[in-house]
């Protein structure tokens, strides 16, 4: 079928909206009709060259909506079957998945490169050339076809454009919070970067009964948003964060602190660390380039304080079980989505989405389909 996507040629030029040719879907595929696709900043990532990814690619990896077509052997889903989609696949019998880790899922070596799971032959098509597609989705389309262990279904109530923003950011932030630096009641935590990741972590900060969020964000807006999530402090930078800490806790200085800038370098480790208590769990959720080998840190804090430093990837969920109880979550008032949302796009302003998302105008942009 003939429809519409935004792909990215090269690194370092706009998205550009072109006509493609999406085949139809192939055994253990299936084809979905999108709602709305999130605009997160990885896939800003792979227009900088941050991340490595296959070219030219659909982007996108936040997505939900309607099952149209099955291929052969499907045996989840069936035409009519709402979905959220998760920009790691599952297969359910590696190591990983075999150990309640799926979030490591080994398919994980194949998102980087955007080709499709059964046979690594493009689905999409423009200008001649196959087109990879981010996370193996390519939600900046109104229509995909996706590998069903790439599909969690949802209840048919739930709404659509909110629910993609769970399939990525959402899940990413809190699991941050609860899964992985392991918010207790009381805690002090405090978390750098309050974008559409970081937004999320101060949620799931919140629900996890957290005494003190304080929310560091060199933008006035995010840091403002994040106070409206739960955040019971804010400042503009880590430096900012210092003496308040040390104030809110007597010096004991932070449980859990959570880094989810858009992108981690090797100097923002060493503040991190500084504001992280003895016996403390720093939790690092931000993309880093695949070349920085380095990160500035004083072992001897690190080693005679007892402190833990653990990454984080999807927030530590495992997709099929974790994001309906998130959206459950929502249902519930706990867990608010519409409140992330700041401005609403056609496909066809996507890049002036991205220069929102990039000068801090808006918290989360969903394009509507």
């Amino acid at each position: 079928m003939k429809t519409q996507a935004a792909v990215l040629w090269e690194v370092g030029t706009k998205w550009e909206i072109e006509d493609i040719e999406l085949d139809d879907p192939q055994p253990g595929e299936v084809r979905v009709k999108l709602a709305a696709s999130g605009l997160c900043h990885s896939d800003d990532h792979a227009v900088k060259g941050d991340l490595p990814t296959g070219l030219p690619i659909v982007g996108g990896h936040e997505g939900a909506g309607i099952v149209e077509e099955v291929g052969a052997g499907v045996t989840r889903l069936k035409p009519g079957d709402h979905v959220l989609l998760t920009f790691m696949p599952a297969c359910g019998h590696c190591r990983w998945c075999a150990s309640g880790k799926s979030m490591l899922c080994d398919y994980g070596a194949k998102i980087m490169d955007g080709m499709p799971i059964v046979d690594g032959k493009p689905r999409k098509h423009a200008r001649g050339q196959g087109l990879a597609s981010v996370s193996l989705l390519g939600t900046f389309s109104p229509y995909t076809v996706v590998h069903q262990d790439s599909c969690v279904k949802i209840d048919d109530d739930l709404p659509l454009d909110l629910a993609s923003l769970v399939g990525c950011g959402v899940a990413t932030g809190y699991g941050a919070a609860v899964n992985q630096a392991k918010v207790e009641p009381g805690d002090t935590v405090v978390v750098v970067g309050t974008g559409g990741v970081g937004s999320s972590a101060v949620q799931g900060a919140r629900i996890a009964g957290a005494q003190h969020i304080v929310a560091v964000d060199p933008v006035p807006f995010r840091r403002e948003q994040a106070e409206l999530l739960g955040a019971t402090h804010s400042v503009a930078s880590m430096e900012e964060a210092m003496p308040l800490v040390q104030e809110l806790t007597r010096g004991v200085m932070a449980d859990r602190t959570i880094m989810t800038a858009s992108l981690l370098t090797g100097d923002m480790l060493m503040p991190l660390m500084l504001l992280t208590r003895k016996g403390g769990r720093a939790c690092l959720t931000s993309t880093a380039n695949p070349n920085v080998t380095n990160a500035d840190v004083v072992l001897v804090d690190v080693v005679f304080s007892q402190k833990e430093i653990v990454g984080n990837v999807y927030g530590g969920c495992n997709p099929h079980a974790d994001l309906p109880r998130l959206l459950e979550l929502y249902r519930k008032g706990d867990l608010k989505l519409a409140e992330l949302v700041t401005k609403r796009y056609r496909l066809d302003q996507i890049n002036e989405g991205y220069d929102d998302l990039l000068a801090g105008r808006i918290m989360r942009g969903l394009i509507e389909f």
